[in-house]
């Protein structure tokens, strides 16, 4: 149990879960994570876009930090009622951005299993980006708590997921399975194979090649490149 900066409290319990599985579909679905676009996917009715909750409400949480920093109480002095009320209203902002994009996220990852019986997700841990020019973009694109509510879904309704490496997955053609000699530059979106003249935007390709490494071969995806990275199964 515990109580959050709101002052609302928590409580946790543990229990069995059931299973509940879905109807078969028969579809598998790759999966490419992203900042332009959150999900990138073999289906272009599933891809996820950017929701920038954080982006939409900037302005307002930026207001509450001025307020805060205006009233901000010297060391050893007690917090007055406005910058008390200031920091509760920051928190409040911060904390519908946080319920916003787990609802995104939620919605997005039923819709995913529900429809699909097989997702190969890109296994990608986006900490180096918080490093990077695009760290407040990646932060609101919110890709961990995303992958993580996509987990949990596929797991909750017995649906066969499979975590690949995304090394090289930027390289690797998702039609021929050809590696380019040279990383794309982050700047260039399109990618074009030497090898067999296949054309497609960088993101689709790789969540081709996510579909194609994973051994979740659908009709009209073939000669994938067969030794990559390992693939591991969500636990």
């Amino acid at each position: 149990m515990y109580q959050d900066n709101l002052g609302h409290w928590y409580a946790s319990f543990v229990v069995q879960a059931e299973g509940q599985p879905l109807p078969e579909t028969g579809g598998a679905i790759g999966i490419d994570w992203g900042v332009k676009e959150t999900a990138t996917t073999t289906s272009d009715a599933h891809d996820l876009r950017h929701p920038e909750h954080g982006k939409k409400t900037a302005g307002k949480v930026a207001r509450y930090q001025r307020m805060m920093a205006r009233r901000r109480p010297k060391p050893g002095r007690a917090a007055s009622k406005g910058y008390r009320t200031a920091k509760r209203l920051a928190a409040k902002a911060h904390k519908k951005i946080a319920r916003q994009r787990q609802d995104t996220a939620r919605k997005w990852a039923k819709r995913v299993v529900t429809e699909f019986d097989q997702i190969a997700v890109e296994d990608f841990r986006p900490r180096f980006l918080a490093k990077s020019t695009m760290a407040r973009k990646a932060a609101d694109a919110a890709i961990s708590a995303t992958k993580h509510e996509l987990i949990n879904m596929a797991r909750k309704h017995a649906r066969d997921m499979r975590l690949v490496n995304p090394a090289h997955t930027t390289m690797d053609c998702g039609r021929c399975g050809a590696r380019a000699k040279h990383a794309l530059p982050l700047s260039e979106r399109t990618y074009t194979c030497t090898a067999c003249g296949a054309v497609s935007p960088r993101d689709k390709n790789s969540a081709r090649v996510m579909l194609v490494r994973a051994g979740l071969n659908p009709a009209g995806v073939d000669r994938g490149r067969p030794d990559g990275p390992p693939v591991r199964r969500a636990a």
